[in-house]
């Protein structure tokens, strides 16, 4: 058992997030078991969000999460399953409302025309001795 008073509080904290993400396992598995039970379109979503969610806390790596996704999708296909519209994708689909246009342009502010570039000595200098070789 530990002594000092941070170690005590460190194996505390070790304890619920075991715990934590022993649960969030069982979550994963029993979706699995489900989709792989009865694969519809509503149980897909369910196990790809848990393997998102567990991805996303670190519990998996993203590329494992990914994977695993990939696997259920080519099982989902093979079943004859069709995967669901996420609602991102539908949201992506709708058009987005425009803001009522202005009637009046003066509204507008004038562009701003680029500042004239200025001739710095050096170029100016440079100039000179070119002009004076061209007419040699």
């Amino acid at each position: 058992m530990p002594i000092i008073k941070s170690a005590k509080k460190a194996a505390r904290q070790s304890i619920k997030r075991t715990a934590h993400n022993q649960q969030i396992k069982k979550d994963i598995k029993a979706a699995l078991k489900a989709f792989k039970k009865s694969p519809t379109a509503a149980n897909m979503q369910k196990i790809q969000s848990e393997y998102d969610k567990a991805a996303k806390k670190g519990l998996i790596k993203k590329n494992t999460a990914s994977r695993r996704k990939a696997a259920i999708a080519k099982f989902a296909k093979a079943a004859g399953v069709k995967p669901a519209a996420s609602t991102k994708a539908a949201a992506a689909k709708t058009p987005a409302k425009k803001p009522a246009a202005k009637a009046t342009s003066a509204a507008k502010a004038p562009a701003k025309k680029p500042a004239a570039k200025k001739a710095t000595a050096k170029t100016a200098a440079k100039g000179k001795t070119q002009s004076k070789t061209k007419a040699k």
